[in-house]
């Protein structure tokens, strides 16, 4: 059991200058200011895996922001117990951070119910369904982003699994609740138009996801569905672990899990979600309103297939498929 110190302790981040060539950095400091501090909020657990930390170490180098010269993160993980959100929100409020990144809907919330004050940059599925800004263009309010259009996404990649497995006619659903309010509706709308019946499994704690392929597996689902989540993501392994005991082909949000061993992964790139994000810091650090920054999305789409998982599911993929593919994995 994780105690309540690890989950109250604060970490401060050293960020370390990268990419660009050091004087041109010096300069962006010099311009950036003296003392920042940054919170982040993750609902995972630390050290946060790659390319995470990497991505947002860039992102705010890249505004001007540089450990040892005038920036330190004051990171805090709920250690998947998000019941301590709240907690942590308010320590990082208590630090008078500048600007709070908030990593999924529940930090964000979490936050916003802490400071209507400080700005914060939420790195999100979906933002207006969620209830985290009134819109893309205007987001009124301390809170601004970047999101993931996870509910649009979802619809692609179901259509993308009925292609990979053509009989397909039943989907088991792994979901996050905390996640997934806004993800649902259009992917039950996809399963409809494609004659596909979902079974939606959800996965609060670790333990329950053994549980919900073991009730896939019963349930007779001829494949499983990840949905967004920072929590689904960080068992990563676990999950293509029992894919591959159940046979089940799963196809995922991000490619590094296909790199892991899944199957087939469609979205944006992870790296650069984290990146952008980090660069909307540096935005609200160097004046701008959240109110009126415009929420980013991202505009490319990563298709990556795993052709040696294929192989063991004993999956023939479609040429056609193959071809569209950014990266196959033999």
């Amino acid at each position: 059991m994780i105690s309540r110190r690890r989950f109250l302790t604060g970490v401060a981040i050293g960020l370390a200058p990268i990419g660009a060539a050091a004087h041109a950095q010096e300069y962006k400091a010099q311009q950036a200011g003296k003392g920042t501090r940054i919170g982040l909020l993750w609902p995972g657990t630390c050290p946060l895996r790659a390319p995470r930390m990497e991505a947002f170490r860039q992102g705010l180098s890249a505004s001007g922001y540089i450990e040892g010269q005038n920036m330190t993160v004051d990171l805090r993980c709920a250690e998947e117990a998000v019941e301590h959100l709240p907690q942590l929100a308010a320590q990082l409020v208590d630090l008078n951070v500048q600007v709070i990144a908030a990593i999924g809907p529940v930090a964000t919330r979490a936050v916003q119910r802490a400071t209507t004050t400080i700005p914060i940059v939420a790195l999100a599925d979906e933002m207006v369904q969620a209830g985290l800004v009134v819109s893309l263009a205007k987001p009124g309010g301390n809170t601004t982003g970047v999101q993931l259009l996870a509910p649009q996404l979802n619809a692609k990649k179901l259509a993308l699994l009925k292609e990979l497995v053509p009989k397909l006619s039943r989907v088991a659903v792994v979901s996050d609740p905390g996640n997934s309010r806004t993800q649902l509706p259009p992917l039950e709308e996809a399963a409809r138009s494609l004659g596909v019946q979902l079974q939606v499994e959800e996965v609060r704690r670790e333990g329950d996801i053994e549980r919900a392929f073991q009730a896939a597996k019963s349930g007779r689902a001829g494949a499983t569905h990840i949905l967004s989540s920072p929590f689904l993501f960080a068992h990563t392994k676990t999950i293509i672990g029992l894919a591959a005991q159940h046979r089940l082909p799963a196809i995922y949000e991000w490619k590094e899990a296909v790199e892991t061993g899944g199957l087939a992964s469609y979205g944006p790139s992870l790296f650069e979600m984290w990146r952008q994000t980090a660069l909307m810091v540096g935005k609200v650090l160097q004046g701008a309103k959240p109110a009126d920054l415009p929420v980013e999305q991202p505009t490319k789409f990563e298709l990556v297939i795993n052709l040696k998982t294929a192989k063991a599911l004993g999956l023939t993929i479609p040429p056609s498929l193959l071809q569209r593919a950014d990266q196959v994995i033999e």
